[in-house]
């Protein structure tokens, strides 16, 4: 049987998925009112990762015959200088996560829970890729300084990015 603890701190990471998404929102609209249709794309599809996230742990509280508790949260940053500002926020925002999805193994460890324990290697491996994706982009974000054509040619190729949820 889960803890009331682990049930609560679930509840808490699925709400701080549903905040990343609105985070993302905001990132998305600085984008589109700075023109750039890609970077906007970019952080629209990345919402709707969010979203898919905080769904996931949705429908575990509720299998494992838990309530699943919709809070509120606090309003998101919608003040930004640059896209490389949006993208630093971004990955400490996923630093964030990583460090929530840490605490909630420990705390599933701890416990003993091993479906909650199996439920949380899927996040583990999700947060490296989002780190790591977050990072490569600041970093080509940083080399490509000044040069508006390779700042114009990332916008295209962010414009293509989708997001495709996999199967349970």
């Amino acid at each position: 049987m889960v803890s009331k603890k682990l049930v609560e701190a679930l509840n808490d990471q699925m709400n701080f998925e549903f905040y990343s998404a609105h985070a993302y929102l905001a990132m998305a609209a600085y984008c589109s009112a700075e023109s750039l249709d890609g970077f906007s794309n970019f952080y629209l599809i990345q919402a709707e990762e969010e979203r898919f996230h905080a769904m996931k742990f949705y429908n575990f509280i509720n299998a494992i015959g838990e309530r699943a508790t919709i809070t509120g949260f606090d309003k998101p940053n919608n003040k930004f200088t640059s896209i490389l500002d949006t993208y630093e926020k971004a990955l400490l925002q996923e630093k964030e996560v990583t460090k929530r999805i840490y605490h909630l193994s420990d705390l599933a460890w701890d416990e003993r829970e091993h479906a909650t324990i199996n439920f949380l290697k899927w996040f583990i491996e999700e947060q490296v890729e989002e780190e790591d994706m977050f990072d490569t982009i600041i970093q080509k974000l940083k080399r490509i300084d000044d040069d508006s054509n390779a700042f114009f040619m990332l916008d295209e190729e962010f414009s293509k990015r989708t997001f495709e949820p996999e199967a349970e």
